[in-house]
This record gives C-alpha cells, structure tokens and sequence, in this order.
C-alpha cells in the first residue's frame, strides 16, 4: 500500500471521528446550559408553566388514523427515535470503518463498555433485591457522549485523541446494550400484528440494502411505517430508529479515483473553456453564454460526482447530527431534566433507587471499567493503547458515569406513572453531576 493511499485512508477513518468529536463536545456543553435552565424553569414561580407546556396534547391525524399525545411524549417516542436512528448510523460507521471495524483495536473499548455495564447493573440489583423497584436496574448503565465528551473539551491538550477515541468506542458499545435492554426489558404488552408488521416492513428495508437502493426518501418512508409498526406493538418505538440505520446503504456509487479522476477531468474542460480568447464583442457575447452553460452543465456534473461518491450513510450522518446535536437531545433535555426540588427529595438519598443509581454510575462504572479492561490486559484477550494511562482509563471511566440523556430515557421506560420518577431523575443529575466533576480533576491531574 503506498503512502498516499495509507494517507487517504487513514483520512476516511479519522475525519468523521473528528467530525463528530467536534459536534458531540459542543452538544455536552450546551446539554449543561440547558439542563440548568430546565432546572431552574421548574424550581421557579412558573414552574406550572413547564408541567403545563410539556403535558399539552398533540394530535396527528390522516383520515381515520390518528396519534394523540402528550408533547413530552411526542420528544420522547418521536424526536428520540431520530436520535436512535442518529446513533445507529454511529454504531454501523464505527463497526465498518472505525474504532471497532479491527476486532483487536475494538477488543479495549468493548471490555470496557461491558465491565461500566454490568458492574453499575449489579450495584443497583444488589441494593433494590427484594424492593418492587427493581427494574431500574438499566438506569446506571448508560452513558452519555455528549457531555462526556463536553467535559473532555475544556481539558483542552491534556487529553490525547486515542483517549477521546476511546472514551467514543466504549460509549457507542453502551449505546448498543442500552438499546438491546430497551427492546428487551422494557417493552409493555406486545401487538403480534403490528410486530409483524415492523418485521415485514424490516425486511423490505434489507433487501432494499442488499440491493444497494441509494433512494433516502424511500427509506425515509419505509422507516416512518417502521416507526409507527413498533409504536403500535409495544416494543418502544426508539428501536425502529436503530432498524433503520443497519439498513441504510454504507457503499458509495463510485470510489475515491472514480471520483478524482472524473472530478478532474471536468475541472480541466471548464479551466480550457475559460482561458482568454481575442475576439469580437459579438464574439465575446455568444461564447460568455456559452461559457455560463458549460459553468452551469460543469456544477451539476460535480454535485452528481459528490453525491455518487458519498455512500446514504455518510450523507444522513452529516445532514442529521447537528439537528440531533443542536436541537432534539436539548430539547429533550429541556422537558425531562425540569424536576421540582424540596427538602423531602433531598431527604431521600438513602432510598435504595437513588442510592443504587448514585452508587452504580459514581462507582460502578469506573470500577468495571477498570476491573474489565486490567483483566483483558492480563489475559491477552485487548491491549491498552500505549499513549492512554492507566490513570487516564480511570478518568475516562468516571466520566462514563455521566449518564443523563440515555439514563433518563430509561428511567422514563422503567418508572413511567411512578412517582420514583423524579427521585430516579433526581438521582441521575447528582451522579453525572460528581461523576463529571471527579473524572475531570483526575484527568486534569496528569501531566500534559
């Protein structure tokens, strides 16, 4: 392999993992703007108008179908499902090309996702045994990006890129748990028929893919008939979002020198038409509208190279995350992070809920990240990289124990109706909050 393909290569890798860096750091740092002035909105004389306003009912409708609910539900069935879907191409990108496409540079990431999985899972099983709130066990398992990645920002140059690395290859790993608990734990009542339905409808979305069909608005369709399938059966309708994205085409129409070399050769017409010419003004006249044709005939010839050479995948990616980044996971923030505090909440810490919570996103998650990824080390099975510490593993663990955006979505499944609600939001701010704070001094700690 020459130079300049490594180059090219390694290029393809590292930009969108930058890209989305740079996005998702940006997004943790708003994500804590916002969540302060939810919380300050419903600790405030208009706290009524934040229950009001998120409780209003929408209604959809289209002849005799119709969906009518809540606003905050519509944020958390609707817009979360396009996060999902967001999260899916995520997980498809990095799985193909990224930090978990090689099983030996995904082996470190991906201990260390199941050890800050299973660790906080078995704190809070073991704490809430014999208490009917048991099925919160999947709040401490997550991890949120954005903010980690937030906190990660402003460490500026102490923090190596394999670390950010990292810390992004065992938080998509989460993702993935997370979302295989959703569609397994915490589904109601199942429609057969709507499921088959959504299974029908998957299907029709892979053959779509194995046939490589580049149409966005045709998948768009089928994914919105997914969404509604899996609404109706029970399975939260997030999942379909995920469906979605492992169908969406990852190929590109034309490769790189396909590209280069068409690209080129159009550029080398247009540069030849517009070299200087001596001629009449009636001359001059007839070949500027020529020339602006040829312009015209030379953009469009580019914008279809662009296209053809940017696979769906790539495309929806970089069209959708910064509306997922910059609007639905703050608005999500906005009306579910609003909780009212009293001195009987604050009284309420030894409650097993919280304390399981606290206790398995505070401890949990850094001790099984640790304790995993050390026992990978010793054994063979993943290999540190060698620019990380291990003190820097530690930290990168402790702000995995920032939980917020996917832990209250499954506080959200487990305690909907419950007054355990609020005290489970409650519990998840304090421990992303000393999490966040305790992961940052650490890593701040090690010599640039």
């Amino acid at each position: 392999m020459s130079s300049s393909t490594r180059f090219q290569l390694l290029r393809s890798i590292l930009h969108p993992i930058q890209d989305f860096i740079n996005k998702e750091s940006f997004s943790g740092l708003l994500l804590m703007f916002i969540t302060v002035a939810a919380l300050a909105w419903a600790n405030s004389p208009l706290a009524d108008s934040y229950d009001k306003i998120w409780n209003t009912p929408f209604n959809i409708s289209f002849g005799d179908f119709g969906l009518e609910k809540a606003a905050i539900l519509w944020i958390n069935d609707g817009l979360m499902a396009i996060f999902f879907f967001v999260v899916g191409l995520e997980i498809k990108r990095e799985i193909l090309t990224g930090e978990l496409a090689s099983p030996r540079k995904a082996a470190f990431p991906v201990i260390a996702a199941l050890g800050g999985m299973v660790v906080p899972a078995a704190i809070y099983i073991f704490l809430n045994l014999n208490n009917e709130n048991l099925h919160g066990w999947g709040i401490p398992m997550a991890t949120d990006i954005a903010f980690a990645l937030g906190i990660l920002v402003l460490l500026g140059k102490r923090v190596p890129l394999s670390l950010k690395l990292f810390l992004v290859a065992f938080a998509i790993v989460d993702d993935i748990g997370a979302v295989l608990v959703i569609a397994f734990f915490y589904t109601s009542e199942i429609s057969m028929l709507s499921l088959l339905v959504a299974i029908g409808v998957f299907g029709i979305l892979l053959v779509l893919s194995a046939l490589n069909v580049r149409n966005i608005w045709l998948y768009t369709l089928l994914g919105l008939i997914l969404w509604v399938a899996f609404l109706k059966s029970g399975v939260h309708a997030t999942v379909a979002g995920i469906l979605l994205a492992m169908t969406i085409p990852h190929r590109s129409k034309i490769s790189e020198e396909e590209f280069i070399a068409s690209t080129n050769s159009v550029l080398a017409e247009l540069h030849a038409v517009h070299l200087p010419r001596n001629n009449t003004d009636e001359e001059n006249d007839e070949n500027e509208a020529l020339d602006s044709e040829n312009f015209q005939a030379t953009i469009h010839t580019l914008e279809t190279n662009c296209e053809e050479a940017l696979s769906p995948l790539a495309r929806l990616e970089h069209a959708l995350h910064p509306w997922v980044a910059y609007l639905i996971m703050p608005v999500f923030a906005l009306s579910n992070a609003g909780i009212s505090i009293d001195s009987a909440m604050l009284n309420s810490f030894s409650d097993p809920v919280l304390t399981g919570i606290i206790l398995g996103l505070v401890l949990g998650k850094p001790a099984g990240i640790m304790i995993f990824t050390w026992l990978g080390a010793v054994t063979g099975l993943a290999a540190k990289p060698n620019d990380i510490s291990w003190i820097q593993v530690l930290g990168a663990g402790l702000l995995g124990g920032v939980g917020f955006t996917m832990s209250i979505f499954i506080a959200n499944l487990a305690f909907a109706g419950s007054p355990m609600l609020v005290f489970a939001k409650l519990a998840i701010l304090s421990a992303s909050l000393i999490a966040g704070l305790v992961g940052y001094l650490v890593l701040r700690s090690v010599k640039a």
